[in-house]
């Protein structure tokens, strides 16, 4: 019988894949749990009995219970065979849902592990890249900046965030990066690859007009530079000469839809990284 703990709880999610649906599962499931005081310790990319072996060996040891989603028959067997051996308890939420469909459709499971995630992969991608955009956003992590597929640079104003967000959602790593007049960019963005690096420019015009609703919007009354024309002119100015110093394309998005500034983005990338963005 399995002991009551008082203190934290170890739950080992093992896993012929990444863990992701195991863990998934069993976050599912804590969730009912108020205060749940649960250790995760996700063992992915089960492919041995060893592995195993050492698994239910640190569960024993910590008085900790197992859920595997093994596919593969045999490490799944050994594996409930081990756990039973060191008296540990194993919960197999997939097990009888394979056998059960077995029986229903007539045929035997293909065994393979990751296979969800692979039929899934697009969507896990698109994960990835907003979480990777979140992260990298208004010139956020700049450590990271290299990792990025496209780097936006751009003055106040000119969309860089709703278009990152927008060139997540369809699956690509985002960084971006504002630009101030007279006050060089971090070096680390001469690290990246200037052929993913995309500057953004605007009519001063229609980015007088952003600025000023912003001010707007935040009850700033007082005349400034951010929103001086003059000013704006020539950061604007300022902007596209340091595009063309460092061989940077460029992307106008005045008067555009996002829709249609990400798809210049994106065929400036492919075009300039065809071999990298097939």
């Amino acid at each position: 019988m399995q002991q009551k703990h008082n203190g934290s709880l170890p739950l080992y999610v093992v896993s012929g894949g990444v863990g992701t649906s195991g863990e998934q599962l069993v976050r599912t499931a804590l969730a009912q749990f108020q205060d749940a005081n649960v250790q995760i310790v996700i063992v992915p990319h089960v492919r041995q009995v060893t592995q195993l072996e050492e698994v239910v060996k640190q569960a024993a040891s910590t008085d900790g219970i197992i859920v595997h989603t093994l596919v593969d028959v045999e490490l799944r067997q050994a594996l409930i065979r081990l756990a039973r051996d060191r008296n540990v308890t194993a919960i197999d939420p997939i097990g009888r849902l394979l056998s059960h469909l077995a029986d229903v459709l007539d045929q035997e499971p293909r065994g393979q592990p990751g296979l969800y995630r692979q039929l899934r992969q697009a969507y896990f991608d698109r994960v990835e890249a907003i979480e990777f955009s979140m992260g990298h956003d208004d010139g956020l992590n700049a450590d990271g900046w290299p990792e990025a597929e496209i780097v936006l640079l751009g003055v106040s104003r000119t969309g860089k965030t709703p278009l990152s967000m927008y060139l997540a959602l369809r699956g690509w790593k985002v960084a971006n990066i504002p630009l101030f007049r007279d006050v060089p960019p971090p070096s680390e963005l001469f690290r990246v690859d200037r052929r993913r690096v995309i500057g953004l420019t605007i009519d001063p015009g229609q980015l007088i007009a952003h600025r000023q609703h912003r001010q707007r919007r935040l009850g700033v009354r007082c005349e400034s530079a951010y929103a001086d024309p003059a000013e704006l002119y020539e950061e604007v100015k300022a902007a596209r000469h340091f595009y063309r110093q460092h061989g940077f394309a460029m992307v106008d998005v005045t008067d555009k839809p996002i829709e249609e500034s990400a798809d210049e983005v994106i065929a400036l990338i492919t075009r300039q990284l065809p071999s990298e963005t097939q």
